[in-house]
């Protein structure tokens, strides 16, 4: 039996207009600006003037990923499709993709087989243009920034430290570090630069965590982009570059309407990484979403340890969120992985790897329910090699910490296969639960850090390089230290160390490096290799895509 690619299937499906989505999410047409006949924006004055009360909001993460995939944002759209399916009104709120991994190895953000969002070629391409609007705001400072040193420099800015760089959405190691300015006086002041990819920007999480425009000009203004000789922050307020900056974003903080492939309503906006900034759509799209349906379906970058911490710890203490609930997404194959499996020998019963294994995501789901006192189901996305026995494994294991196992089949069957899980996150939703966060933001930066590597890594403790120190003193000095924490760390492991698989413990996290994102409201720290601008493998996927004389797509997927 030959199965249909994801693209193939997106393609075959027949969309309605995006003017009928939007009657059945409630969104009148003066809050609709359409993009074509399938995509449109809406316009953010809704929540003024809706007066519906608020939905529930779920959300979906999982287990820590591997190359077997584990299917989370499929099972988001699945399980809103199942939602729709019992009768629930409700919508899904998603990240953009960034076009680094569409071209690279991760693939896009756009589910997958019959749990997808559509028109699946243009979200995981230019789709609206807001990842482009984001690296022209964010490139516009950065030419002010150099502009003013070269115009006189009034500031009195240290070029020595510079802390803003460039961007731009693609994976390009060769732009990690440069040198510009060369040439001579009229080309401007030489110095060392460098690229960040866009989804690393900034500007990328304060697009995401603003809940308005004058909510996004009073964040950009606080972006600190240099220090001055006698270490002076120096902002984008600084260098009067806000307004312009603005003027750049004023369309794409409009969230974007699609559909499912079942006509779920579906916006999706944004996308930092959560492995370098925060891993969550915008507040925007999200608050939207609980606005318009009865039940706001979300996801998290990467597993829960990244992208959920930070959904958590960032996102909802910044926008005054509490969940309803969350989904745990696992695969016995990825499991088996965490317990010492090849990814060519994964189709093979194992009980003893899956034991190994399962450690992962009991670990994350303690601290969902331990740590955040949220209630939590775990979705297994069956795979046909797996077998009673291993599912009927994970089930007892899951049943020692309270909480329940759905097999999902949402990637075969769409909605159909994400009933019994819209079912039971319906039940938990109706739940009182006593959400709380990992730290409290009245403890210094060290403490926090030291509560998100013991209570939700489960490591021993944190390390910081000389540098970091001398970081730490500089933040606390400024009045940064009351920040939540972003941890820029590998997605692989629970640890910095992404051959640690499983659950590792008696580990320690280095912090090498510190870094305040005074827009967006966090400090981020670097933890082992982590960089913010990615590379291309030996191999990309771009080589794989074509497009054909009909303006046909192939090879996305």
């Amino acid at each position: 039996m030959a199965f249909l690619s994801d693209i193939e299937i997106a393609q075959s499906a027949k969309m309605r207009p995006i003017t009928e989505i939007a009657k059945v999410a409630g969104i009148g047409e003066d809050y609709l600006e359409q993009y074509g006949k399938y995509k449109a924006k809406v316009d953010p004055a809704i929540l003024r003037d809706q007066t519906k009360k608020d939905g529930k909001l779920i959300l979906v993460t999982a287990i820590t990923p591997t190359p077997a995939g584990e299917g989370k944002t499929t099972t988001t759209i699945g399980l809103a499709d199942g939602m729709k399916r019992i009768g629930k009104s409700v919508s899904v709120a998603l990240r953009e993709p960034s076009l680094g991994p569409v071209f690279g190895i991760k693939g896009g953000a756009a589910g997958g087989g019959y749990a997808q969002v559509v028109p699946m070629e243009d979200i995981n391409l230019h789709f609206t243009g807001d990842f482009h609007a984001i690296g022209a705001a964010n490139n516009l400072l950065a030419a002010m920034l150099d502009n003013h040193i070269y115009q006189g420099n009034a500031l009195n800015i240290d070029p020595r430290r510079i802390t803003w760089k460039r961007c731009v959405d693609m994976n390009d190691r060769q732009l990690r570090f440069v040198t510009d300015g060369l040439g001579g006086r009229v080309n401007g002041v030489p110095r060392e630069d460098g690229f960040d990819i866009t989804v690393a920007s900034e500007i990328m999480a304060v697009f995401c965590l603003s809940n308005d425009i004058e909510d996004l000009k009073a964040r950009l203004s606080r972006i600190v982009v240099a220090y001055t000789y006698d270490e002076k922050p120096v902002t984008a307020g600084d260098l009067k570059a806000v307004g312009a900056m603005a003027a750049l974003l004023k369309d794409a903080i409009k969230p974007n309407l699609v559909q499912t492939l079942e006509g779920t309503p579906a916006l999706v906006h944004g996308g930092p990484f959560a492995n370098i900034a925060h891993g969550c759509n915008s507040v925007m799209a999200t608050r939207i979403a609980m606005k318009l349906s009865d039940y706001a379906i979300t996801e998290a970058g990467f597993g829960a340890d990244l992208g959920a911490e930070k959904f958590l710890d960032i996102k909802c203490r910044a926008a005054g969120l509490t969940p309803s609930a969350v989904v745990m997404v696992a695969t016995v194959r990825a499991l088996k992985m965490h317990g010492g499996v090849a990814k060519t020998n994964l189709g093979a019963e194992n009980l003893e790897a899956l034991e190994k294994g399962l450690p992962n995501l009991l670990r994350h789901v303690s601290n969902i329910k331990n740590v955040y006192k949220l209630p939590c189901v775990v979705a297994v996305n069956r795979f046909p090699t797996d077998t009673d026995a291993e599912i009927a494994l994970v089930i007892e294991k899951c049943k020692t910490l309270g909480v329940n196992v759905v097999l999902s089949t949402v990637w075969a069957e769409g909605g159909k296969g994400g009933m019994a899980l819209a079912e039971e996150v319906v039940r938990l939703c109706e739940q009182e639960n006593d959400f709380t966060h990992a730290y409290e933001l009245n403890t210094t930066i060290e403490e926090k850090i030291e509560a998100i590597v013991t209570k939700i890594y489960g490591g021993n403790g944190v390390s910081f390089t000389a540098e970091a120190k001398k970081q730490l003193a500089t933040l606390k000095q400024l009045g940064f230290d009351n920040l939540p924490v972003c941890m820029a760390k590998t997605q692989y492991s629970f640890s910095d160390d992404q051959t640690k698989l499983g659950a590792p413990d008696g580990f320690t996290v280095t912090v090498r490096n510190l870094k305040v994102s005074a827009g967006a409201g966090f400090v981020v720290a670097l933890t082992g290799s982590i960089m913010t601008m990615p590379g291309l493998p030996k191999a990309p996927a771009a080589e794989r895509i074509d497009v054909d004389a009909d303006g046909k797509i192939t090879g996305l997927f």
